[in-house]
């Protein structure tokens, strides 16, 4: 099969399209036929060789595909269009899904839609209510509003919760997008400081709850945004990991919960658990198309090195595709 893995780390140009055999299921697994992969910031790291628990050699970690064989009892029969999160192989012919971790694709959705899904919104889904409990009525500030995880985000929480949706996003064309999903706050971080319009959008409280994509370069900023025992929930840094001159104190007055997370390097039963939620709460809503994947742009497989330099420097709205068969 055809198959993208790391020739040279610390460079895209190192990532080569090769030949290799196709994977074998083991019991409680679906080989399916990747018919769409998708891109994501950790196929970057995992690239340069930083994440420290990537062991598949192949990259990518969410497929939409055709079962093409089933190892034990599944719900999932050969010919069923599913999509997922892998444990690594996604950018490749063939690829190997724990059955408890497949998600049926809606009808409606081609491939590509399909495997817009699995990571951003699981993501979303976890970072809104596993850890931040949004409730409804609540108000979230989401940084890279109209990144992947961004777009989902905005939809999960006015959709399920009816929330006073805040976002970031430096241009007007990615706030706008992010107006159009149902954002009810915009603001260019680029042109404006994003804590003085977050406390004048809510009566100088500041939000419930933060989905902090930046890190270390917002670290005063999401403190002031944040009102008295709101939630914070780190998801990425791409502003940095370290933070100089931190003020405990500042975070212990209010009564702040800071939780840090990632979704890749969590284990099976925990994606396991976390997808069956995600199916009883947002798919009803996917399959009335009341909650859509948003789809940047469409790339061969063979150009995986031109789609996560168009990742790298950030000029998608939504999530970057690779189509595996033509």
């Amino acid at each position: 099969m055809k198959a993208i893995i790391v020739e040279q780390q610390e460079n895209a140009n190192g990532l080569k399209l090769t030949d290799l055999p196709a994977p074998v299921p083991a019991p409680g697994e679906l080989l399916v036929k990747v018919h769409a992969a998708a891109i994501n910031r950790t196929d970057i790291v995992t690239r340069e060789g930083k994440s420290g628990y990537a062991t598949n050699p192949i990259l990518g970690v969410e497929i939409a595909g055709v079962v093409e064989k089933v190892e034990g009892e599944s719900q999932y029969s050969p010919g069923d269009r599913v999509m997922g999160l892998v444990n690594g192989g996604g950018y490749a012919e063939y690829a190997v899904m724990p059955a408890d971790r497949a998600i049926k694709v809606p009808s409606t959705y081609t491939f590509e839609q399909a495997v817009a899904v699995p990571e951003v919104f699981l993501t979303a889904y976890q970072t809104l209510y596993w850890i931040g409990r949004l409730q409804p009525g609540e108000s979230v500030l989401i940084h890279a509003g109209a990144s992947g995880v961004g777009t989902a985000a905005i939809q999960l929480a006015k959709k399920l919760s009816n929330a006073q949706v805040i976002v970031t996003a430096g241009s007007q064309e990615k706030l706008d997008f992010c107006r159009d999903l149902g954002a009810d706050v915009l603001i260019n971080y680029k042109q404006q400081s994003f804590e003085e319009e977050v406390l004048q959008a809510t009566g100088g409280q500041g939000v419930d709850l933060i989905l902090d994509f930046v890190g270390a370069d917002y670290w005063d900023k999401n403190l002031a945004s944040i009102k008295k025992e709101g939630r914070w929930v780190l998801i990425g840094i791409l502003g940095g990991i370290q933070v100089e001159q931190v003020n405990l104190f500042a975070l212990m007055s209010k009564c702040v919960q800071l939780t840090g997370t990632l979704l890749t390097p969590r284990s099976d039963e925990y994606k396991a658990r976390l997808t069956a939620d995600f199916m009883r709460d947002v798919f009803p809503h996917m399959e009335k198309g009341e909650i859509q994947p948003i789809v940047d742009t469409v790339f061969p497989l063979a150009q995986a090195m031109e789609a996560q330099q168009h990742m790298e420097a950030n000029r998608n709205i939504g999530k970057i595709i690779l189509k595996v068969v033509e």
